[in-house]
């Protein structure tokens, strides 16, 4: 099948899970994960009417700017090392990974020497995983906080990567990072209206447990290069 195919086939998918949940399609995001997979696949699905699209590497989502351009909305949703996150402050439209103060400070200040504000969501690390990045769910509270506070970033959310495991096995992740969220609501007055949640497997269980961005690879671009 190819790339325009592939994106009808999930967009249709979002939308069935969407109304099995009572959800309006609209408030789901499908961001393309094009990591490991080259500027072409990429320009073809831009062809098909795709604008978010996700990278996990800073190298290669750097290369694929200087081909493809700023046409996309490029999601980072890989772990970020402050040190490289200067390469990412130009043009990046979000970063779903900020897991820790030091780091939303660096993206702050790139993000004010370009004179832009920077989306970002909070990592939480909802299973508390020991290979996984992402802050404690009990220290979500103080860093949303801080991250807010940041003139130069705009915090719109959170995410988390549950377990490789079955998508009914993981559910009950999604729905702890969605009842977080309406917890720390409550308790900051913030408004969070994303949640980053959901990959190819899981992704109409994400949306049945409020999920407003779902990240999906290998349905789209096929297995990885």
């Amino acid at each position: 099948m190819s790339i325009a195919a592939n994106l009808e086939k999930v967009k249709r998918q979002i939308a069935e899970a969407c109304r099995d949940a009572g959800r309006d399609p609209n408030e789901v995001t499908l961001v393309a994960v094009s990591k490991t997979h080259g500027p072409d696949l990429v320009r073809e699905a831009l062809a098909a009417g795709q604008i978010d699209f996700g990278e996990n590497y800073v190298q290669e989502v750097r290369g694929k700017v200087e081909q493809v351009g700023e046409r996309p909305r490029w999601h980072y949703i890989g772990h970020l090392q402050r040190n490289k996150v200067k390469y990412l402050a130009p043009w990046v439209y979000m970063i779903h990974t900020v897991d820790n103060v030091k780091l939303a400070a660096e993206i702050d200040k790139r993000a004010a020497q370009h004179e832009r504000t920077i989306k970002v969501l909070v990592q939480v690390n909802i299973a508390q995983e020991d290979v996984k990045s992402g802050c404690a769910p009990d220290e979500a509270s103080a860093l949303v906080q801080a991250v807010a506070d940041m003139k130069h970033l705009e915090l719109c959310g959170l995410m988390t990567m549950p377990p490789f495991w079955p998508a009914e096995q993981v559910r009950p992740f999604f729905r702890q990072l969605h009842e977080l969220r309406d917890r720390l609501q409550g308790e900051t007055g913030l408004a969070l209206p994303e949640l980053s949640m959901g990959m190819t497997a899981d992704f109409p269980v994400a949306i049945a447990e409020g999920s407003t961005l779902v990240r999906v690879g290998t349905a789209i671009f096929g297995t990885r290069d």
